[in-house]
């Protein structure tokens, strides 16, 4: 009875379970040299509350060193996959993308929907001479005008025609997007990516620019679809 209340204590000593949403599924980190059982315990507790957003999910384990705990590794990966029919499971690459891997804001304590955004919503049409500045997501109900401004830190979303000038993802976020229903704008930029004189559709579109090789593009939303290939909702 001893060694088992000695057990217990040893446990509560070491760092807990954790899990994290990352933008293509999950990062899990734990302790390898905790009790299997214990760790089996934890990720069910955890992964219970995910429901069916586990379901095809990445799954990486962050155990620090791999060196030794290959068997513990494998066990976990079969466990979570027989479990919970998550698509892969692996192990931090020592070098990578450190955008890629990057933690989204995502309380798994509370559940996604309950995040508090940041985006401003303003409804109706901005004027030539106006500019309006959003700390992080900016969402226009309404056309924006030529002679107009808008610079937000992450997103640009206009219900409307954009015909003046849009600044997303300032000052440095290249993985912001600008969507319009009528995409015709005098200059935009992205990050530190500016873009004018873009080709005009003759018939109003959903589209949306976004950063790629270094340039802006432009594409229709509606045929590229640009986050159907997430697995799971993210927080932008």
């Amino acid at each position: 009875m001893g060694n088992n209340n000695g057990m217990d204590t040893h446990i509560q000593d070491k760092a807990q379970v954790r899990l994290k949403g990352v933008k293509d599924g999950f990062r899990v980190t734990l302790d390898p040299t905790l009790p299997k059982d214990y760790i089996e315990e934890e990720l069910t507790r955890l992964f219970n509350q995910l429901q069916h957003l586990a379901f095809n999910s990445r799954v990486v384990l962050d155990i620090g060193k791999t060196e030794g705990h290959q068997e513990i590794i494998e066990s976990l990966s079969l466990f979570l996959k027989n479990k919970y029919n998550v698509e892969s499971v692996s192990v931090p690459q020592r070098e990578h993308n450190m955008n890629e891997d990057k933690p989204q804001k995502l309380d798994m304590s509370n559940t996604w929907h309950q995040h508090h955004t940041d985006a401003l919503i303003i409804a109706g049409r901005v004027r030539s001479g106006q500019k309006i500045i959003a700390r992080k997501h900016l969402v226009i109900l309404g056309d924006v005008n030529p002679g107009s401004e808008l610079i937000a830190g992450g997103d640009i979303l206009i219900m409307g025609n954009l015909s003046g000038t849009a600044l997303a993802g300032q000052p440095d976020n290249e993985e912001a997007i600008i969507l319009a229903i009528g995409f015709k704008p005098i200059q935009i930029q992205i990050g530190g990516v500016i873009a004018a004189g873009l080709p005009v559709t003759s018939v109003p579109a959903l589209e949306f620019a976004h950063v790629e090789n270094g340039g802006i593009v432009v594409e229709d939303y509606i045929k590229t679809n640009p986050f159907g290939r997430l697995t799971w909702p993210v927080v932008r």
